[in-house]
């Protein structure tokens, strides 16, 4: 992927205002690598990455220029307190690889004409970008990123649900929201979660997200989750769903056991994006 400029603005420094800006894949390795280690120095990433320690020093200053990483003398850390921007920008670079395989596998199964709620998430987020090359839909949304995102899109119609707006993610909740969402049935429903535990239980972070999660859910013929690999057997705190609700689900690798004979049992289909 070709490296735009980044413009930064007067009014909130270090935030980056050129939205199609994401880190490369060599970036992206030094961000999974501070992520594990935590504080590393310029001299240990170089030998990490296999690169010279002014390539690291080049996209560690991108990087802390997007708020993606926190610079000190000698080495790197993730920011203390990373704007909801920054983190936002960190999310959608992780594993950005495997999220747009599994974009790609999603909307080659939607049919032109389709209707769709899309929940929260940079894995959603990829998904409506991939659905700019489709034609005639309609999507209802509570995720202001992806009702952005297919703004652009002259053929597709978005509802975007009102509600409480949400700083880390861009979303919309409270009761207006799934109130609105209820007004609608749809062909499909596109979700993705932050932790799916060994009994097939989807977890969020927030509690909050499990009225409207329901809601896309009962709300959709068929409910497809979109999740990379990482996030089978993850840990979070909040139940919002569970994979026996899910008609199918894309990922971009085979899941650990017990998973793949779980989904089978309950009649998921599984799609491993190539």
């Amino acid at each position: 992927m070709a490296e735009n400029d980044i413009k930064q603005s007067t009014d909130t420094p270090g935030l980056p205002l050129d939205a199609h800006w994401a880190p490369n894949p060599r970036q992206i390795s030094l961000l999974e690598e501070v992520r594990v280690r935590g504080a590393v120095s310029i001299e240990r990433l170089a030998q990490r990455l296999d690169v010279t320690m002014q390539t690291v020093r080049r996209d560690v200053q991108r990087l802390s220029d997007a708020g993606l990483l926190l610079r000190f003398h000698g080495g790197v850390n993730l920011p203390r307190e990373a704007p909801s921007v920054g983190a936002w920008k960190e999310r959608q670079a992780l594993r950005a690889d495997a999220k747009a395989r599994i974009a790609r596998s999603v909307a080659a199964a939607i049919p032109d004409g389709s209707s769709l709620m899309m929940g929260i998430g940079t894995t959603v987020e990829a998904v409506a970008r991939e659905l700019l090359k489709k034609s005639g839909l309609r999507v209802i949304t509570h995720n202001l990123h992806v009702a952005s995102l297919l703004s652009e899109h002259r053929d597709c119609k978005v509802h975007v649900a009102g509600g409480v707006l949400r700083s880390r993610d861009s979303a919309l909740e409270g009761d207006s929201t799934v109130a609105f969402l209820k007004q609608f049935k749809v062909d499909f429903a596109i979700i993705s979660t932050m932790g799916i535990d060994p009994d097939g239980t989807m977890r969020d972070q927030d509690l909050r997200e499990l009225p409207v999660a329901q809601t896309l859910i009962e709300q959709a013929r068929e409910s497809w989750l979109v999740a990379d690999v990482s996030k089978f057997s993850e840990a979070e705190l909040a139940k919002v769903g569970h994979l026996q609700n899910m008609k199918r689900v894309f990922t971009e690798a085979l899941p650990p056991l017990p998973y793949p004979k779980m989904l089978n049992e309950w009649g998921v289909a599984l799609t491993i994006a190539s």
